[in-house]
């Protein structure tokens, strides 16, 4: 075999060889499509652009529309879809309750009141504001605020029966966990608000509860006891109940218990 034979047969090898090669590679890698992102269903709901003070007036800057999941908007909420105008409608309304920057309006923290004060507005339907003057020995030392809840006591001096001694001090509980509405003329404590001793704190009572304050602020000394957080917001225990039909009598300085008909 001649050198010319070697070579040609070489070359036909080599090209076989790399033939097979080619066909036998690996397979094409297939390429996997990521499942499309569902969308979201999502509206437009009113809220407070800034932070909104109780007894502020509402205006356009306090307001905008903000996108908002439509599985978690509230039925309370304002959407755009419902009341497209609903800026231009609450400008005016006086907050009954304050809003934090961000959060959804709705329309039962808000009151039109043309015409009326800040607390004519916010003042629930069917109570009354009452006044009654404080102390910073009669109003817990200046540590009582508005939104606190609080007893109101009234002291008062009763002549006693032995003309030997003397007239006997009497202490009772007039009414229960009530809301103050106002010291002097601050509607709403304010953040890093330092303890101030007021002259007046204004109550919101029912009618029958505001009677029966004005009779006992001629007959004796009103003093308001603050209540702790947890007790205003609790529901009335047994105890509290019972409570309710006695008052707490203090005679030369021993505290004794009389219940009385109500």
């Amino acid at each position: 075999m001649n050198t010319a034979r070697i070579v040609v047969l070489a070359i036909s090898v080599a090209a076989g060889g790399l033939a097979i090669y080619l066909v036998s590679g690996p397979e094409p890698k297939q390429i996997v499509q990521a499942p499309p992102v569902q969308q979201i269903e999502t509206v437009d709901v009113l809220v407070a652009k800034s932070d909104i003070p109780m007894g502020q007036t509402v205006t356009p800057n306090d307001l905008q529309w903000q996108t908002w999941p439509a599985a978690n908007a509230s039925s309370n909420f304002i959407r755009r879809t419902d009341k497209p105008d609903a800026v231009t409608q609450l400008v005016g309304s006086i907050a009954r309750s304050p809003f934090i920057s961000g959060e959804p309006i709705r329309e039962l923290k808000l009151v039109k009141g043309p015409g009326s004060g800040i607390m004519a507005a916010i003042l629930p339907s069917g109570m009354r504001a009452i006044s009654t003057e404080i102390s910073a020995e009669t109003g817990a030392g200046g540590f009582i605020l508005p939104n606190d809840r609080v007893d109101v006591i009234l002291s008062r001096r009763e002549k006693n029966s032995d003309h030997n001694g003397s007239d006997a001090v009497v202490s009772e509980i007039i009414l229960s966990n009530i809301r103050v509405l106002a010291i002097d003329q601050t509607i709403e404590e304010k953040n890093g608000q330092k303890v101030v001793v007021g002259k007046t704190a204004t109550l919101e009572l029912k009618p029958e509860q505001a009677e029966s304050l004005a009779k006992a602020r001629q007959t004796g000394t009103l003093a308001l006891a603050l209540r702790s957080i947890v007790d205003a917001n609790a529901p009335p225990t047994q105890a509290e109940r019972i409570r309710g039909n006695s008052i707490n009598v203090v005679r030369f300085g021993v505290p004794t218990s009389t219940t009385v008909q109500r």
